[in-house]
């Protein structure tokens, strides 16, 4: 009688596990139609169905804290950096240790113990007037916060975090004080108040408004594969990677982002899932014609990318530019950075 309940019990475990539905719950704040397209070959692939729910980061997060241990969630989705860091201080995420995604991932574009992975990355660089600007290849941020560029720049406002981002990098590059002179300074050398999106500043500098704007890389890259007149915009335009020297930092590197949740109930799925998006195919998926880089080395970069031309990155560890954003946001307010 006793090995036939544990056979029998073997038999329940067995059932069980069969019962389990195989799929994973992603919750993104991505919203781009190759996305789409990354889910359905990754079901064809692994028989695991990807159910997805889309709304704004925040909005995300709040839904996973209110649902709370009853989460369906196993995977949150953003972009940026400083808003993974929201869903961390939310204590939504959980640790995973995957030696696939170690080995993808340089570790400065990944959570130090495990909490979220990059998965895209996109560069804040400087689109400049080329006619206007010397030498624009030698350009680093803290240049447009100096004298020789009073009424000069255009830029977004202190809420958008990229900007909020890039804020936090120099936080920890160059100190808090620096930081806040750096603010201040770009707010003396705006050439109008804060306007509009990153594709607004583009426009400014290519109608001489000013003369640089600091923006995200694919806006351009959108902007030249765009209809005739976005295009001729942007060929009038030159994209620039700043602090490039040799004893220089890199140009701000921020990524697209997703976190295995805490309570995940479908936890071994959504690990496959994210190995899954760093393999070769899925990068391109996700890069390729959303014009972002990759974070694995061994996936491409699209035309439009190339021909940017290579650069070299900022390698701090990007948690800092959650870790640092509410101090960023206190200088930037302290500065009048509207």
């Amino acid at each position: 009688m006793k090995y036939l309940s544990l056979i029998a019990a073997g038999v329940v475990l067995v059932l069980s596990a069969c019962s389990q539905p195989k799929e994973v719950n992603i919750y993104s704040a991505r919203h781009y139609e190759t996305d789409q397209a990354l889910y359905s070959d990754f079901t064809e692939e692994t028989g695991i169905k990807v159910n997805l729910i889309e709304g704004g980061s925040d909005e995300l997060i709040e839904r996973i804290k209110s649902e709370g241990v009853n989460s369906p969630a196993d995977i949150l989705v953003t972009v940026d950096a400083g808003r993974i860091w929201r869903a961390e201080e939310a204590g939504i995420l959980g640790s995973i240790d995957s030696d696939i995604l170690n080995e993808r991932i340089p570790s400065s574009l990944r959570h130090p113990d495990g909490l979220w992975y990059g998965i895209s990355k996109r560069v804040r660089a400087i689109v400049v007037n080329p006619a206007n600007v010397a030498n624009p290849e030698s350009l680093t941020y803290e240049d447009l916060a100096t004298e020789e560029w009073m009424g000069r720049v255009c830029i977004r406002s202190s809420n958008n975090i990229y900007n909020q981002s890039l804020m936090a990098s120099i936080i920890e590059s160059n100190g808090v004080e620096a930081a806040e002179a750096w603010a201040t300074g770009i707010v003396n050398n705006m050439a109008r108040e804060p306007q509009g999106g990153d594709r607004d500043q583009i426009r400014a500098v290519a109608a001489g408004v000013c003369d640089a704007a600091i923006v995200n890389h694919y806006y351009l890259a959108m902007m030249l594969t765009g209809d005739e007149e976005n295009q001729e915009i942007a060929k009038s335009v030159q994209l620039v990677f700043p602090n490039q020297s040799e004893a220089g930092r890199g140009a701000h590197v921020n990524i697209s982002v997703a976190g295995v949740l805490k309570d995940a109930p479908n936890r071994e799925n959504a690990i496959k899932f994210m190995e899954y998006l760093t393999n070769e195919t899925s990068q391109r998926y996700l890069t390729v014609d959303n014009n972002e880089y990759p974070v694995n080395d061994d996936a491409g970069w699209n035309p439009i990318l190339q021909g940017f031309g290579s650069f070299k990155a900022d390698e701090m560890n990007v948690s800092a530019l959650g870790k640092n954003n509410p101090e960023a946001i206190r200088i930037m307010d302290r500065a009048g950075w509207k």
